[in-house]
């Protein structure tokens, strides 16, 4: 099966645009800030909170990146304008980690700041394992600063995690806690879906026990029911459980109506196209899903 899975990503740059963008429709807001305030207007209607994503990582020029940061100033705009129950998610490539670190910590650092002046949350994304080290260097020096409105990502798939949790334990940081999508060599990551949900538990109790803000990203039935046992205890501000936009939306709506808060994740910019393609290649395996389900489609159309 998974050298169907491969075949499939391989193939998946000679789908025609608007089919990836048919496909992809449901998961991004669309192109516009406009499409983005009117998605998270609808959730915070329906009492769930979002995190705003600007589609444009792996950038390489620092005028891309620059123009990454404004955006994300755009949206914290709107987020006050509107008085949106949101915060924004930032991928440190889209603010060009790959090109000049330095840089990036500078225009990371403008973007928290602008949040810290709206009173709003950053949280800095984990891409995959060749940003992880950076990602964590520059989190770390901007709580050091004294900047305590920003957070971070947490993969579980990833072995080092628990190692990374413990280094930047008396930050006690806020983390979203993830399975993780990026295929990574088995050395670095764990490959079976069991190691990972055990990593995922076993990373959610050291998150406990250190006394950090957990914020639980899974759509895995399994992995909400081991979570919610172990967030009982806390108050209901305590936490948070995450969900991408358009994933589980019913399940969605019960937990907010059983007195869960709820974040979801809500990309959205005129790199829809890339980010489309990016997460499937990245998840082979949600790639031929994919396939498949657009495949009975069309035969059941005929």
């Amino acid at each position: 099966m998974r050298i169907l899975d491969h075949a499939v990503v391989r193939l998946l740059p000679l789908v025609p645009r608007a089919v990836v963008q048919r496909l992809s429709a449901p998961y991004i807001a669309g192109p516009e800030l406009a499409d983005a305030r009117s998605t998270v207007g609808a959730l915070n209607a329906a009492g769930q909170m979002a995190t705003i994503d600007v589609l444009g990582e792996e950038v390489t020029r620092v005028e891309e990146a620059e123009t990454i940061a404004a955006a994300y100033v755009d949206v914290l705009d709107a987020i006050g304008a509107d008085g949106l129950d949101a915060n924004v998610s930032v991928k440190l490539t889209g603010l060009g980690l790959k090109v000049d670190v330095d840089h990036c910590h500078h225009l990371l650092e403008r973007v928290v700041g602008e949040a810290a002046r709206r009173s709003t949350f950053v949280r800095i994304d984990m891409e995959d394992s060749t940003c992880t080290d950076d990602t964590l260097a520059l989190y770390r020096r901007l709580r050091e600063a004294g900047n305590d409105n920003v957070g971070i990502v947490l993969q579980a798939a990833l072995r080092r995690s628990l190692a990374d949790l413990a280094a930047v334990r008396d930050l006690r940081p806020s983390v979203r806690l993830c399975k993780g999508i990026y295929v990574e060599p088995p050395s670095i990551a764990f490959q079976e879906p069991d190691e990972i949900r055990r990593a995922f538990v076993a990373l959610l109790d050291a998150l406990l026990d250190a006394g950090c803000y957990p914020a639980v990203a899974t759509h895995d039935e399994w992995l909400l029911a081991e979570s919610l046992a172990r967030l009982a205890a806390l108050p209901a501000d305590g936490y948070e459980l995450q969900m991408l936009l358009g994933v589980r939306e019913a399940r969605a709506a019960e937990l907010v109506a059983a007195g869960h808060r709820l974040r979801v994740y809500v990309p959205f910019g005129r790199r829809w196209y890339e980010y489309s393609l990016r997460r499937l290649q990245e998840n082979p395996q949600m790639a031929s899903m994919v396939a498949r389900a657009t495949l009975a489609r069309l035969v059941g159309r005929g």
